[in-house]
């Protein structure tokens, strides 16, 4: 099918990089001499006709910003048959011959769903700070929320060491530990709480004994949200009770990770692959999303990217365990 026209959205949690990838998905559109339309408020967007023209000079001077210029929701509705019969009239009304999705697991599986009842052609970019897509190394954002994370610990650590005291700070992560991992490397953080990886109440006492004896005055305890422990409130409850000559202090650092100017690696990330959904997507490739793997463009069917696990890189737990002496 000749294409002559496709919509982009954002759907799910907004991400930083995802400006640049809506920037780079219109840019190769007036590329490739096809028209391009921007859906606001993702699924609800194309279920209530929310639709705007877009071209080259519409996504000027956004490429650093974080957030969402299309604006960006979670459609209860869309999950309906009827919710999704609406937005295919949409896309009849509109004559859209293709769309291009950018968000995360959520968003993805309504694509797939949507393409299945009504055949409409779709690619997905991985916009997601929490880096849990199967098939790529890095989704959009994730560089950037690391780079938040570490740089709230940096400033956590000085209080910490100022007042002797043991620090809880709780990262996004529902179902993954991707930025706890990453980040707790990179700020030196005595222990990493994974919901991949159990560590019992007495097992991260032994860890902070240990450091005690080693001569720490003051620890770091990175918790992704959805460890089994119950999260950071409740892990430091749990180690006062059996520790209780530590000061202890919990920070919560919560939607400022989703915010912010992206990275460098992050816009270039996003800009790779908004080129790529577009050309993807114009050969016929449909139903997939776009990745990176050892640093080239690949596509993932979309049931592979939501359902396969994607697993914490067990190298990086070790080292992190080796260096939190």
């Amino acid at each position: 099918m000749l294409m002559k026209k496709i919509g982009v959205f954002t759907s799910g949690g907004d991400s930083p990089g995802m400006n640049a990838a809506i920037r780079a998905v219109v840019r190769t559109s007036t590329y490739y001499e096809i028209e391009c339309v921007g859906i606001l408020r993702g699924y609800q967007g194309l279920i209530e006709d929310d639709i705007r023209p877009l071209n080259a000079r519409s996504v000027n001077h956004i490429l650093g910003r974080g957030g969402t210029k299309l604006k960006s929701a979670r459609s209860k509705e869309f999950r309906t048959a009827e919710g999704r019969k609406k937005a295919y009239e949409t896309v009849k009304k509109h004559q859209l011959d293709g769309l291009i999705c950018i968000g995360g697991n959520g968003s993805f599986t309504g694509a797939s769903v949507f393409h299945k009842e009504f055949g409409v052609p779709t690619i997905g970019l991985p916009g997601t700070i929490d880096n849990d897509l199967y098939g790529t190394d890095y989704t959009i954002g994730y560089d950037t929320a690391n780079n938040t994370v570490m740089e709230a610990i940096d400033k956590i650590r000085d209080t910490a060491t100022s007042h002797n005291r043991l620090f809880f700070v709780e990262v996004m992560g529902r179902d993954s530990g991707f930025i706890a991992l990453r980040s707790g490397l990179a700020t030196g953080v005595i222990a990493i709480m994974l919901p991949e990886e159990q560590i019992s109440i007495d097992e991260l006492i032994a860890v902070l004994d240990r450091g005690a004896k080693n001569g720490k005055s003051s620890s770091i305890v990175i918790v992704a949200e959805g460890n089994g422990n119950g999260g950071a409130y409740n892990l430091a409850q749990k180690v006062t009770e059996k520790y209780s000559h530590y000061d202890t202090r919990v920070t919560i650092l919560g939607h400022i990770q989703r915010g912010g100017s992206p990275t460098s690696f992050d816009r270039g990330l996003a800009s790779r692959m908004g080129v790529k959904a577009v050309e993807e997507i114009l050969k016929g490739e449909t139903n997939k999303m776009v990745g990176i793997q050892n640093d080239k463009m690949v596509l993932v069917p979309f049931d592979e990217a939501i359902f396969t696990k994607k697993e914490p890189n067990k190298e990086i737990i070790r080292v992190a365990k080796i260096l939190s002496i």
